[in-house]
């Protein structure tokens, strides 16, 4: 019952690690990056999906992303549609091609970029902190219910730390390596 709470406890920490990354993954570093285009969804056909469903993305060089949609009649669509998302990038298209340019980021833009990872880490904690806590709690309301002993209580209970301090520990080297891209000009 302890090593069941444990390896669910794994499961939903590695989950609230790999969302983290993903949101990083969207964070704009002034390189490119395909995550950045997760958001946009493209009216295609009267129904909306996501880019890569109606165009292939590639990334020529460090600043420049280069959609080339299935469809040329496609491209109003997509420059709409990355306008609507917010992204912070502006949409050039030449009949055939939609050019997404990075521009580089200033030091302050960069500053603010740590901040928001930051916060976003600290959320992640927070959900890793919560999963220890439902764990902990699963664990102590079977000793009460005599499913375990008051010792194998005492063992889960420091496997749950240990494997929270893990997890807490992947996130700040993510994050860690993340303030150094942004950072880097």
């Amino acid at each position: 019952m302890v090593d069941d709470a444990i390896v669910e406890l794994q499961d939903n920490q590695n989950k609230a690690v790999e969302a983290f990354r993903r949101e990083l993954g969207r964070v704009r570093t002034g390189r490119a990056n395909l995550a950045v285009l997760d958001p946009v969804r493209v009216e295609y056909y009267g129904s909306k999906v996501p880019l890569n469903q109606v165009a292939s993305l590639s990334i020529p060089d460090a600043r420049l992303i280069v959609i080339k949609p299935w469809e040329k009649s496609s491209i109003p669509g997509i420059e709409k549609a990355i306008n609507i998302a917010e992204i912070g990038l502006t949409p050039q298209s030449d009949g055939e091609l939609v050019r997404l340019p990075i521009p580089a980021l200033t030091e302050e833009r960069r500053k603010d970029l740590v901040k928001q990872t930051k916060k976003l880490a600290e959320t992640a904690k927070v959900s890793v902190r919560n999963h220890r806590r439902d764990a902990n709690d699963f664990l102590k309301e079977a000793e009460k219910s005599k499913d375990v002993s008051e010792d194998d209580k005492k063992r889960g209970l420091e496997r749950t730390q240990k494997e929270t301090d893990k997890s807490i520990e992947k996130i700040d080297e993510i994050l860690a390596e993340k303030e150094i891209e942004i950072m880097e000009v």
